[in-house]
């Protein structure tokens, strides 16, 4: 029956082969072999490994170099069954081709190379080889102990691995404390992988070496966001001079995540030449890149910002209001003596009118606070008011406005106008002070009255 066997091997459907080959492969006589050996040049892959793992179950020295060679096929799959079928023969002369199969670009072949070679003893001779053995096992962690030898290996991973071993072992590079990490940690910004990308930069922040700059700072422009926002941090690390640029670029970008992320860094600069741009910033549509900048201006301590972080107290959002403050007080503590808080004095009389309260609020606090520091009231033009000052006392410049806000719709700012009537001690004020003492809320009734007796 053998002849029949052999006809089966030839016919042209793939399927009729691989079932002749499974039978012959679970058969218990010997003389299954030639046929399983002819099988191994088979068109087919799946019939080629079939055979390969048969001629395992067998132990048949013959089947030896044939094996040896299949570790060359084209195919994962026969290979990987190549070296399964050489590590149940245990022939020593197949030591050789499978250390060199540790290197295969399949991580399915390299573990079963692996697990031959423990099969017939084999003992790695050099860190090279222990470092391909630890990968070939999956424990990429161990291969970063054993030192520029474990450099090889991995970079060769990363080129050629799939990419979940690929990102492991850019993470495994940058755990390692050799400089010569530094080749292989380029060749990962390059992938088209972000996660690689990302995973890559990351690692590179631990060297802070100059020469990766323009690797680096292209990443300011990747298509990803996620990537440009590490790179962000990343080209600071490597040369913070010559990044300035570009972190202020990033000022404008797109993500909101980049932007906040420049922010921050120019901010731990300390950089003078980005405070116009983090001014800027102080208006852009994400809250929290605008918390960052007024953060930012705090620590880069220059008072060209104090004007846009005194409009920066208008702000809608309440962090962003108490970073502004924060700053301010970093800046200078007199900033509300300064001629560049008074710069923003027609931008807070606008603010008394927005639709939002705690702006509004926030307008009514500062005017007062400004009007009450003003060291020379001529540098503020006062506005038309209702009513002429008393004979021989000058009206405050902000008499105008804190008069109407006595009459507003909002009980608060009425609240808030009478108190500062009181502290700045405006006797112009007795009258309307003396119609707020009439106000329908008890609580303005009582301030206006406290206001009044502060007068007297």
């Amino acid at each position: 029956m053998l002849w029949w066997t052999y006809q089966q091997l030839r016919v042209s459907n793939p399927k009729t082969r691989l079932a002749t080959v499974e039978k012959l492969a679970h058969s218990e006589h010997s003389d299954s072999v030639e046929p399983l050996l002819f099988a191994l040049k088979d068109a087919e892959a799946e019939v080629r490994g079939t055979a390969a793992r048969g001629l395992g179950r067998y132990r048949d020295r013959r089947a030896v170099e044939p094996l040896m060679l299949l570790l060359r096929d084209p195919a994962p799959l026969v290979r990987a069954a190549a070296a399964e079928a050489l590590g149940q023969l245990g022939d020593a002369q197949a030591v050789n081709w499978l250390v060199r199969l540790l290197r295969d670009i399949e991580p399915a072949v390299r573990s079963r190379a692996s697990q031959s070679l423990k099969q017939l003893g084999w003992q790695p001779d050099s860190d090279t080889e222990r470092a391909l053995h630890l990968m070939a096992t999956g424990t990429l962690r161990q291969v970063a102990a054993l030192g520029t030898e474990a450099i090889e290996p991995l970079y060769e991973l990363l080129r050629h691995g799939p990419p979940d071993k690929q990102l492991e072992a850019v993470k495994t590079l940058g755990e390692m404390d050799d400089r010569n990490v530094i080749k292989p940690l380029l060749e990962a910004l390059r992938k088209n992988t972000s996660a690689l990308r990302i995973a890559g930069l990351e690692a590179l922040q631990r060297f802070a070496d100059p020469s990766t700059f323009e690797a680096v700072e292209r990443l300011l422009r990747d298509q990803n966001a996620s990537v440009r926002s590490v790179a962000v941090e990343a080209v600071a690390k490597c040369d913070s001079k010559r990044a300035v640029p570009g972190l202020i670029r990033a000022l404008k970008d797109s993500s909101w995540e980049v932007r906040q992320a420049a922010v921050k860094v120019l901010g731990a600069l300390g950089e003078p030449s980005a405070v116009d741009g983090l001014c800027q910033a102080l208006r852009d549509k994400d809250r929290d890149v605008r918390e960052g900048a007024a953060v930012a201006l705090g620590r880069i301590h220059d008072a060209r910002a104090i004007s846009f972080l005194v409009r920066a107290l208008l702000d809608t959002e309440s962090n962003v209001r108490n970073a502004a403050t924060n700053s301010l007080q970093l800046i200078d503590r007199q900033w509300l003596k300064t001629k560049e808080a008074r710069q923003a004095l027609p931008d807070v009389e606008t603010a008394l009118n927005h639709r939002e309260y705690w702006v509004r609020h926030s307008a009514t606090k500062l005017l007062e606070q400004l009007s009450s520091m003003v060291p020379d009231k001529a540098d503020i033009p006062s506005p038309a008011v209702p009513a002429g000052p008393t004979p021989g006392h000058s009206q405050h410049a902000a008499f105008a406005i804190l008069a109407d806000l006595l009459h507003d719709c909002d009980r608060d700012l009425r609240l808030a106008a009478a108190v500062a009537f009181g502290n700045l001690r405006e006797i112009n004020a007795k009258s309307i002070l003396g119609e707020a003492v009439q106000d329908g809320d008890p609580l303005v009734q009582r301030a206006a009255q406290i206001a009044l007796t502060a007068l007297n």
